[in-house]
């Protein structure tokens, strides 16, 4: 079983989010499950030289972008057992960020018609699969069946696309069909890339793949209904027999709080009482009084709407009147950014914003608070949780996407669950279930139960990888 796993993002040469995670976890994890898998992703100028001055140069090649044939290298890197492939054009790739440039359109055409050319380039490799992931990819299948089925080599090649995000979709002006993707106008209808007046990506992944996929079974539910469609609910039922919902996992090895080196103070379950050692060091190393008998609250988020701060914002002062200690991580939208300095310079005591991204820091707020808060609006599958309960500390979330698939709410009289949660898009719901989890914080002997219980969820690739496996071998047996 060959496949080639295709993302715009890859840990730990370029990451923005959550896929870059996936794009390295993923794969490793498939390995051990006897899947030929092999990696692409483009050569950013942000990728470390650590990592650049020991690819090896394996082919250059023309790339048809519309009319022009645009240079390509392609490297070769092995990392952790598995083996990546970078493809090289300094006019798209050297740039200090990925995304978000004016010529989006044609840095990911150049990507996605590259990557169908660099398979004549593997050292033989011909992958039964190729593993789409995300509208920066989405139009690989769409120029496959277009341009590459007259070649042996291609035509019996199945393809998968997984959704990460469905808000970010990938979609521009028609003119790109002729100018940059060499389609004619017959794929400018609904049934094709049409999306209103544009050209969408994410649409040529999720019509021309055989297989479509989202990271969470309750959220490839979601995205059936207009609530969390993003205008494209009527497609996704329309595709309903091909669309499934598989959980994202952890890397064990990577988040591993009996080993991380990055914490001040190493623990498992047997020795949880090292966990406060973290608190203590956290809460010093954030300004806040030092005091292991005050609940600490960790949020490790992007600063957008998604991720549910219109609800911290709507009761942050009564969130501040309670008895605990608020720790913020990240950056985004400057209006959340200014909210938490706000915040953070009127109750220095209470509030630390770290606006910012250390992932030094963040394993700090992982291994150092009690509660880690995260009330998305919605959550494809969502990561920090899973660390969350990786290191003990209980989740207190929206049950939305994967966030209602990997935490249970506490159960006080069975004594099950891994965290707290709340059903509404509600900031008295949230508030109401953060008061609850500080309440049962008191019952020393009732939290740590709860942690154990944290800690022993099953949050790792294992069984998704066996999954995505099966769903290999049933498109391997279509051919």
């Amino acid at each position: 079983m060959k496949v080639l796993f295709v993302a715009s993002e890859a840990a730990p040469f370029i990451k923005t989010g959550g896929l870059a995670d996936v794009a390295h976890s993923l794969p490793k994890a498939l390995k051990k499950s006897k899947v030929d898998i092999r990696v692409i992703i483009p050569k950013y100028s942000k990728i470390s030289p650590e990592y650049i001055d020991k690819m090896e140069h394996v082919a250059e090649f023309k790339v048809p972008v519309g009319w022009r044939n645009q240079y390509c290298g392609l490297e070769h890197l092995k990392y952790d057992g598995v083996d990546f492939y970078f493809m090289d054009n300094e006019y798209y790739f050297k740039r200090n960020e990925p995304y978000g440039h004016y010529d989006d359109g044609e840095i990911f055409s150049f990507f996605s018609r590259g990557v169908l050319e660099a398979i004549k380039y593997m050292d033989g490799f011909v992958p039964d699969v190729i593993h789409c992931n995300d509208w920066h990819s989405g139009m690989i299948p769409v120029l496959l069946d277009a341009f590459y089925r007259y070649d042996v080599r291609y035509q019996k090649m199945r393809t998968i696309f997984t959704i990460h995000n469905l808000k970010y979709q990938g979609v521009f002006s028609r003119t790109i069909l002729g100018e940059l993707l060499g389609l004619d106008n017959s794929y400018f209808t609904e049934e094709k890339l049409k999306f209103y007046d544009g050209v969408s990506f994410i649409k040529g992944g999720l019509i021309y793949s055989d297989i479509v996929t989202t990271v969470s079974e309750t959220y490839a539910n979601e995205i059936k209904i207009p609530y969390f469609g993003e205008n494209l609910d009527g497609l996704l039922n329309g595709i309903d027999y091909k669309l499934y919902g598989i959980l994202n996992g952890i890397d064990y090895k990577d988040y591993n709080p009996r080993k991380d080196n990055n914490i001040v103070k190493e623990y498992g379950l047997t020795t949880l009482k090292n966990k406060l050692v973290n608190k203590e060091a956290l809460q010093k190393e954030m300004g806040l009084p030092v005091d292991k008998n005050i609940p600490v609250i960790g949020m490790v988020t992007r600063l957008v709407g998604q991720k549910g701060l219109d609800l911290v914002k709507g009761v942050i002062k009564e969130i501040l009147a309670l008895d605990m200690q608020l720790v913020v991580v990240g950056t985004g939208n400057q209006m959340y950014e200014d909210l938490f300095r706000y915040y953070s310079n009127k109750y220095p005591k209470k509030l630390k914003a770290y606006i910012g991204f250390s992932n030094k820091i963040a394993r700090h707020v992982y291994a150092g608070s009690d509660m880690f808060l995260m009330p998305s609006q919605f959550e494809p599958c969502g990561i920090g949780q899973l660390i969350a309960l990786r290191y003990g500390t209980l989740p207190i979330v929206r049950e939305t996407g994967g966030l209602k698939d990997t935490v249970q709410a506490y159960n006080h009289k069975t004594k099950t669950g891994n965290g707290f949660s709340f059903t509404n898009y509600n900031a008295h719901d949230m508030l109401h279930t953060i008061e609850n989890a500080i309440k049962i914080y008191a019952h020393k002997k009732e939290w740590l139960e709860i942690q154990k219980n944290a800690m022993r969820s099953e949050i790792s690739w294992k069984e998704s990888a066996k999954k995505y496996r099966d769903i290999y071998k049933k498109l391997k047996e279509t051919e």
